[in-house]
């Protein structure tokens, strides 16, 4: 059975005992929030990873982009980038490839994580076959079939991009920018028909049912610009997502939803807000969001400040961005630099949400710098050994300050007054 239908059931599994502890929370609001659909395990009985939940009065969760390119696709590097994306903290890591050997790098990542993996089926199905013509409803379900029994834990679906919605588009600055979305839009053009991937969702659930697989149902149609946020696109298909979250925990088959995308800061507690309310309380997986256009170089930070504010209004799930985001495929480091502006979002929504020790690292990190405890001070740090280069950069010897007050500085001074308080 899946974890939904064992916590419909009453039934906590042993992935529930290990969330539970994880989090600090009562097994038995967990057991309650997964049987309304409110959290979710990620884990495929295939794959020997550790159970992640992601939902309701959870910590927020952050998930990693990577895979190779028609343009580049060393498999090392991306098992590089892997290895990187879980050092610095990325709860997920999703793999997006669509160059080289895909299913080799699929089942390369695979055996090296010991975190949840997820995948975009349908990338593959769109490389096999250069025409449009050629591709078939069976290679779309073939290729999600394919992924499932290799073993990843989650796989993302635009189920919900249907034909009602192309019409929507014409008022659009930036259209379709998601990349499934956009062949699937190019699809049902050509073919005159609707999105395969709605109309044969039952056996996409019975795919999923299988090895207890999480859905995340894709946002075909995020906003990829300020001007086309909150649009009549974006929640027509968001109403779908929300009517197929109903019939997947009917099933008894595990849903998170995707979210935008570029979205102004005043639209994010509304999208939120619209999520929560169309899907039913369903986990809510958020790109971001970024709050403006103009930062290519910098959209790690512009991701970053929409995801803390979309954490703290109740998005449970947030997908990093790189520094090359719009621009490229992201090396190791723009990877690194990604996973945590995205962990640092996370962990300030967790902090503003009142999560059970999410700032016992803090207070310690300030009890560290009072002290001018710099060993302890890189221990806590999100990236230790970035930290301890830029101030040994500056030293020349082994002073107890850093460089910007020298002598003047504070914590020394405040240091040398405690007594005296």
């Amino acid at each position: 059975m899946t974890q939904l239908e064992n916590a419909k059931k009453g039934v906590i599994t042993k992935e529930m005992k290990i969330v539970a502890k994880e989090e600090s929370i009562d097994p038995k609001k967990l057991i309650k929030d997964i049987a309304m659909g409110h959290t979710v395990i990620v884990k495929s009985s295939k794959h020997e990873c550790r159970p992640l939940g992601i939902g309701k009065d959870l910590k927020i969760k952050i998930n990693s982009n990577i895979g190779t390119s028609n343009l580049n696709s060393d498999i090392e590097k991306e098992l590089e980038k892997l290895k990187a994306s879980i050092k610095y903290g990325a709860d997920t890591v999703m793999d997006l490839s669509t160059g080289g050997d895909i299913d080799l790098v699929r089942k390369k990542i695979l055996s090296e994580s010991d975190v949840p993996i997820g995948t975009v089926p349908i990338y593959q199905a769109i490389t096999k076959k250069s025409d449009i013509a050629e591709i078939t409803e069976e290679d779309f379900l073939e290729s999600i079939k394919n992924h499932i029994e290799d073993g990843v834990d989650f796989i993302t679906v635009h189920c919900g991009l249907t034909q009602k919605c192309i019409p929507l588009l014409k008022s659009r600055i930036m259209g379709v920018v998601s990349r499934g979305g956009s062949f699937l839009v190019k699809w049902m053009i050509y073919h005159k028909k609707e999105n395969p991937l709605y109309t044969r969702y039952d056996e996409i659930l019975e795919l999923a049912k299988k090895y207890d697989v999480v859905l995340s149902l894709g946002d075909g149609l995020r906003p990829g610009c300020l001007a086309d946020a909150t649009d009549e696109a974006q929640i027509t298909e968001l109403k779908t997502l929300g009517e197929l979250a109903k019939k997947a925990k009917e099933k008894g088959v595990q849903i998170i939803i995707e979210g935008p995308g570029h979205v102004p800061l005043d639209q994010i507690k509304k999208n939120i807000e619209l999520q929560k309310e169309y899907c039913g309380g369903a986990p809510f997986y958020v790109l971001g969001p970024l709050v403006t256009d103009i930062s290519p170089g910098y959209d790690h930070l512009t991701g970053a400040i929409g995801g803390a504010i979309a954490a703290t209004y109740g998005a449970d799930y947030l997908c990093y961005l790189t520094p090359t985001e719009h621009l490229g495929l992201p090396d190791t480091n723009h990877v690194i630099e990604g996973v945590i502006a995205s962990k640092i979002a996370a962990h300030a929504a967790d902090i503003a949400r009142g999560i059970k020790g999410a700032r016992n690292r803090d207070d310690e990190m300030s009890k560290a710098r009072s002290n001018l405890d710099w060993k302890t001070m890189y221990k806590l740090a999100l990236n230790p050994e970035k930290a301890k280069s830029m101030r040994q950069d500056h030293l020349k010897d082994d002073s107890g300050v850093c460089t910007m007050c020298g002598d003047f500085c504070s914590a020394k001074i405040n240091k040398e007054c405690r007594k005296d308080y």
